[in-house]
């Protein structure tokens, strides 16, 4: 069986994968707040791990994965939007979670097992800070619930900072009902405009960081066991689950106020086996910003006819753990490269993917390293005339070329008229010409010429095809006859 390894953000170390149990693989990834539409970096994490999904099922077998991500639906920054557009916080959360859905499949992201969305599970969130609270690891305090920091040594591990070094750091809520600065919320006091839930402390809601906890534990152990869908190895391990995965910024405070709740909660010595973290995206080298003008949207871009399999591609191009720069450049290469490899595998099916991009995908997720392996599949395809299938099916890995993603390519591929054929053709007769008599400058400057004016070619060795781009200019193309 193919050894997949990844960096555990927990040790700092690259470590072979190996599951708790191979016959029920688990991970939970962090999800979005749903009170608006996803902007860019919302995707990447999405994009990521849903890679490592597809990775994940291709070694172990799609019955055999399980996928969690859920939506928090209730938190303060939807009840401001609420509040600021007169609607009320369900259609808003049950409108923008479509909206995420829809975006996400847009760029080629299967739907995890589960989706959970936080206010279905607030009975569990309740019996957890219950037993918090008994465990003498969370106290109430004026409508209030709070996790007692310094009760669980451990905490700061996953960050690699001491509790002291974070209080002396960072900008900390110093309420008076807290018996230390660095306590967070379990539970916070609802009034009558705010959404509640009945509990032992008064109507409240709970805090963001409990959700995951409760929502991770009671679909990723309590449910399979249930279900008797876990191994004997796996019952020796309860409430622990694979992989954890999310944004490098949920690293601290939520994933390690989550290891705290869960090991304190459960009485485990941890929560996830490896947690994995992808690094943040910025827009033309700079952090996206409203303030800079360079902040969009998944939607946004879609909107401006950029097809979301380029936008996966892009995100791709940049291995998970480094900063990823999005930029007009690479969006345009992005273009060009999977319109070389739709019109090599058109109407083609998939078959396996080849051993170098698994091969690559399981070194830590090198993305750029597997896309480097198919621009070299598709080169022998070009060469070859043979090989579709395995460029397919190593794309298909990566969310590429699958034929869910094709809209765009067969939307914008429309027939030429007469003229435009012509007009190409021609061109076209004159650069074979000048290639024949080794005049190569004259055959590249026809090709550049025909790009700058948005006609796509193809070199193979049976002769040239072409098409037409989305930014086909009629006009330049005329000039050039």
């Amino acid at each position: 069986m193919t050894t997949i390894k990844l960096h555990n953000t927990k040790t700092r170390k690259r470590e072979d994968f190996v599951p708790i149990d191979p016959e029920n693989v688990r991970m939970y990834v962090c999800g979005p707040t749903v009170y608006d539409r996803a902007h860019l970096g919302n995707a990447r994490p999405v994009i990521v791990f849903d890679v490592l999904y597809r990775l994940l099922r291709h070694v172990y077998g799609p019955d055999h994965v399980t996928y969690v991500r859920n939506f928090t639906d209730v938190d303060d920054k939807i009840n401001a939007r609420a509040a600021e557009s007169g609607r009320s916080i369900g259609e808003i959360t049950a409108e923008t979670t479509q909206w995420f859905l829809d975006d996400m499949a847009a760029v080629g992201a299967l739907e995890p097992n589960e989706m959970p969305r936080a206010t279905a599970y607030i009975p569990q969130m309740v019996k957890m800070i219950e037993d918090l609270i008994a465990k003498g690891h969370a106290y109430p305090a004026e409508g209030h619930v709070l996790f007692r920091v310094r009760s669980y040594e451990k905490y700061g591990a996953l960050s690699g900072r001491s509790v002291d070094d974070m209080i002396a750091g960072a900008r900390v809520e110093v309420a008076p009902y807290k018996e230390d600065p660095m306590d967070f919320v379990l539970w916070k006091p609802s009034d009558d405009a705010t959404p509640g839930w009945d509990s032992p402390w008064g109507r409240g809601r709970p805090g963001w960081h409990i959700e995951c906890s409760a929502m991770a534990d009671e679909l990723l152990w309590k449910k399979p066991l249930s279900e008797d869908r876990l191994s004997d190895e796996a019952k020796k391990h309860p409430h622990v689950f694979d992989i954890h995965g999310g944004g490098l910024d949920l690293q601290f405070p939520h994933h390690e106020d989550e290891i705290a709740q869960s090991c304190c909660a459960n009485g485990t010595d941890e929560m996830a086996r490896y947690w994995l973290h992808n690094e943040m995206l910025q827009v033309e080298g700079k952090k996206m910003s409203k303030s800079l003008g360079n902040f969009f949207t998944v939607r946004d871009l879609l909107d401006q006819g950029v097809p979301g399999e380029v936008i996966r591609f892009v995100m791709l191009s940049t291995h998970y753990r480094k900063p990823m720069d999005w930029t007009e450049k690479k969006r345009e290469e992005a273009e060009k490269t999977l319109r070389t490899w739709r019109e090599l595998v058109a109407n083609r099916k998939g078959d396996q993917p080849h051993a170098v991009i698994i091969s690559a995908l399981s070194d830590d997720l090198n993305t750029p390293l597997a896309i480097s392996g198919l621009h070299a599949l598709a080169k022998e395809v070009e060469r070859t005339g043979s090989g579709w299938s395995t460029l397919k099916a190593s794309a298909n890995l990566l969310g590429l070329l699958t034929d869910e993603l094709g809209d765009w390519f067969d939307e914008i591929d429309d027939a030429p008229t007469a003229d435009v054929s012509l007009i190409v053709e021609g061109l076209l007769a004159k650069r074979d010409a000048a290639r024949r008599a080794k005049n190569f400058a004259l055959s590249d400057s026809i090709r550049d010429s025909l790009d700058e004016a948005g006609v796509y070619l193809l070199d193979t060795r049976e002769g040239s095809s072409w098409s037409l781009r989305p930014d086909f200019d009629p006009a330049k193309l005329e000039a050039l006859k």
